[in-house]
């Protein structure tokens, strides 16, 4: 038995609770990784998991020695960079998930430059608005807007993304343009909607100029949950959108979009970088927060460094 492969194999059966989670995660095959760890239970004379036909559950002795593998597996790693120089110049591949937007518009248009700094780093990019499963799939970090649910994970602030309503042309022809947000809940406008991940919901949008403040919901025809077809829809004229200035710039300028409400403002919407607690943060991930914080400072900063 490598006791190595073994303690990787435990860790993996513990954060996905299945093993034959574990088994594709690790790219190994699920008779593997049951014998790995049928073989340290074996070698430490202790039960680490109980089995069920749904879900394998970590017994007292161990989550004690989960704990103490996660560090072990962390100082192995430190100790590798220490001695190979992977510090300077990191390496492997990292699982993120990014909203599809994001990706399109600043982050993929800016990945040449991150690869020229880091050319061993491998990205395997999911693109998308959906919840993940971060530990089920294996994932290293998200990259999400909106303030997080989930409290078991740790997260950094790396941006505020500013946002503003706009509407196409062809929309406010059809429909009016309408000079105050309350008039988006009449019956004649219609807003596109956009499904939240976390309940499969839309969600009102608060608004202030001055001492006044409203949250406007309005009407959908459409409701997506997916940030490119959420702009597409506008564009189409299919209602109005609440948009970061980034997804809106270039369409504002060239006439695809008009903005409405200029007196009116947003509180900003927070972007996170996400990763598990019990995740070793290796230097492969943390120079890609990095850069991802580094890229954010130009196109959305974060407006109150103490909310970071």
């Amino acid at each position: 038995m490598d006791r190595f492969d073994a303690m990787q194999a435990f860790a993996r059966v513990v954060e996905a609770g299945s093993f034959t989670k574990a088994a594709e995660t690790l790219h190994m095959s699920k008779t593997s990784v049951t014998q790995l760890v049928q073989q340290m239970e074996a070698r430490l004379r202790v039960k680490l998991l109980n089995r069920t036909t749904r879900r394998v559950h970590v017994t007292a002795d161990g989550a004690a020695f989960y704990d103490r593998v996660l560090r072990l597996l962390a100082d192995l790693d430190d100790a590798e960079a220490s001695l190979s120089g992977a510090s300077a110049s990191p390496s492997g591949r990292l699982r993120v998930d990014v909203p599809s937007p994001l990706a399109r518009m600043i982050l993929v248009p800016a990945l040449p430059a991150f690869h020229a700094r880091y050319p061993d780093i491998q990205i395997d990019m999911g693109v998308s608005d959906r919840l993940v499963d971060m530990i089920g799939e294996n994932v290293d970090c998200v990259v999400r807007g909106g303030e997080l649910t989930d409290q078991s994970l740790m997260a950094r602030r790396v941006g505020d993304l500013q946002l503003r309503a706009c509407a196409a042309p062809s929309y406010l022809e059809r429909a009016g343009t309408p000079s105050h947000p309350r008039q988006l809940e009449d019956t004649h406008h219609r807003v596109v909607g956009f499904l939240w991940s976390r309940n499969g919901k839309t969600y009102p949008y608060a608004m202030r100029r001055g001492g006044e403040s409203i949250d406007v919901q309005g009407r959908y025809v459409l409701a997506v949950d997916d940030g490119n077809a959420y702009l597409a829809a506008g564009l189409a004229g299919l209602g109005v959108l609440w948009l970061p200035d980034y997804m809106c710039r270039a369409h504002l300028a060239s006439g695809e979009l008009v903005s409405l409400f200029e007196d009116w403002r947003f509180e900003p919407m927070p972007l996170y970088v996400a990763y598990r607690p019990n995740r070793h943060v290796s230097t492969k991930l943390r120079v890609f927060i990095d850069w991802i914080a580094e890229l954010m400072a130009r196109h959305a900063p974060v407006a109150d460094k103490r909310g970071s």
